[in-house]
């Protein structure tokens, strides 16, 4: 997606050879012009599917997936990272080790949102080791709900989540595949060798 990589390009910081920040425009401040054709992509790579719930992640996850829900006419469910006093029984639950934050966090989700009747999307901002795909994919299977789909801002196509996802026969798509962050620069898969 053009105006994802160019945000990416202009605005995106490589912090390492694994680290991209994104907090100008995605998970801090959020631009909701980039947000709105997010979903807009999304909700034409999936308008056939038969969706009718879209799954993710609190809180960089939210805003995509709110707009994606909006263009595709569905309800979307945020796994949460913390228990409050309103969300304690009847939940599916899944251990997510998150990467940038070096720490493990049990997500939840209330039964009473998803169940085998659903045919779900997953989506999320990134995805590197898959951990976060794999723990809302755990959620999905307790819930016995259908899988139609998980889908993808920034993927870090030289980290192996996106592969041992799509050899599981899952359908992955990605808005924007990143190939390298060697030496502070973004290279995309698709522009790996052109010039």
């Amino acid at each position: 997606m053009e105006l994802l990589e160019r945000k990416i390009r202009e605005e995106g910081r490589v912090l390492s050879a694994s680290v991209l920040k994104v907090d100008a425009f995605i998970n801090h401040q959020i631009d909701p012009v980039l947000m709105d054709s997010i979903g807009r992509e999304f909700a034409d790579r999936f308008s056939g599917e038969g969706i009718t719930k879209i799954l993710t992640l609190e809180s960089s996850g939210i805003a995509p997936a709110q707009m994606t829900g909006l263009h595709l006419q569905v309800p979307v469910i945020f796994a949460r990272k913390r228990r409050s006093l309103t969300l304690n029984d009847q939940l599916y639950t899944s251990e997510v080790y998150s990467f940038t934050k070096e720490q493990s966090n049990e997500i939840a989700v209330s039964h009473d949102f998803i169940n085998a009747d659903d045919h779900v999307l997953i989506l999320d901002d990134f995805l590197a080791n898959g951990q976060a795909a794999l723990g809302l994919l755990h959620i999905v299977e307790q819930a016995g709900a259908s899988l139609e789909g998980i889908g993808i801002l920034i993927e870090k196509a030289f980290q192996e989540g996106g592969e041992g996802l799509r050899n599981r026969g899952i359908r992955v798509e990605s808005l924007a595949r990143i190939a390298s962050l060697e030496n502070g620069r973004v290279q995309f898969v698709e522009k790996v060798g052109a010039q």
